[in-house]
């Protein structure tokens, strides 16, 4: 039953990532290593985001650890990204930006996560699937589906045809990334020192970021992907434009599967007579922070 659930994810995911890839692919640079195959570089980076996963899944299953998993993430999208921009022949200015801009978000989430994790031991996320190989799997394998579509844009924009200047829309875009970054980061940061000094089992942050919303981290990250979308749009060209779905993804994916629905049905459960959180919930937005009051 598990091998059977597991195979029809892998699946699903292998058909949305072949879609993402089609479309990522119109219009795209070949890659150069073997032109007369037809393959683009975009088709490359998203076997590498799959064979990362699925290489350092091997040893992660043996050891029954999670701990490399978002570290395991993060450095598929600098693989990708770099991958992507050195084998394009046509770097521009957006391609540098582009590049530099998913790189850093990915170092410093990557290495924010491993050290939390590190620090807790474990990641409950991971309890009972790490136990079996293939629920195991899946998590792997959708982390990869992850970094395609997420960096999707970036991808396209890097290795597309079409190239443009990078210009006024792109200077509104690299403006939303540098906003959404810093309140992600700072709100990361915020929550970390507070974990230090008090007890998180009774205790709840309402400081800070986190006195304007329940989830200012999560703002930054949707911020922050817009801005990358709006960056690369003007590079896209016909199915290309079907990467653009990169920020919808991650608001879907934190508002609906493993962010923000998760982390409310556990704060309610945790602080269900906690009279102090029923008002801080009651006066704080769950996600787009408010800017008085």
């Amino acid at each position: 039953m598990q091998f059977f659930r597991a195979f029809m994810v892998h699946i699903v995911v292998f058909i949305i990532a072949i879609g993402v890839v089609w479309a990522g692919s119109d219009d795209g640079q070949l890659l150069s290593a073997s032109p007369n195959s037809g393959l683009t570089i975009f088709a490359s980076c998203a076997f590498i985001a799959f064979i990362v996963q699925w290489i350092a899944l091997i040893p992660a299953y043996l050891l029954k650890t999670e701990h490399f998993y978002d570290l395991t993430g993060g450095a598929t999208y600098i693989a990708v990204i770099i991958f992507a921009f050195m084998q394009s022949e046509q770097q521009d200015l957006r391609s540098i930006i582009l590049m530099f801009l998913v790189a850093i978000w990915a170092i410093r989430l990557a290495s924010f996560l491993f050290l939390r994790v590190r620090k807790q031991g474990s990641d409950s996320r991971f309890d009972d699937i790490k136990l079996n190989f293939w629920r195991f799997s899946i998590a792997w394998t959708v982390q990869g589906l992850w970094v395609l579509i997420t960096a999707g844009a970036a991808i396209a924009a890097i290795t597309s045809s079409h190239k443009t200047d990078f210009g006024w829309l792109g200077l509104i875009g690299l403006v939303l990334w540098l906003v959404g970054f810093s309140i992600e980061a700072i709100a990361d940061n915020q929550k970390r020192i507070f974990k230090q000094k008090q007890n998180t089992r009774s205790d709840f942050i309402q400081t800070g970021l986190w006195s304007r919303s329940r989830h200012p981290n999560y703002f930054g990250e949707i911020l922050l992907w817009v801005g990358v979308a709006i960056i690369a749009y003007p590079a896209l060209h016909q199915w290309q434009m079907v990467t653009l779905i990169s920020p919808l993804f991650v608001i879907l994916l934190l508002t609906k599967i493993s962010g923000i629905s998760l982390q409310e049905e556990q704060a309610d459960e945790r602080w269900a007579d906690n009279a102090d959180y029923q008002a801080y919930k009651k006066r704080t937005p769950v996600l787009i922070p408010k800017l008085f009051g």
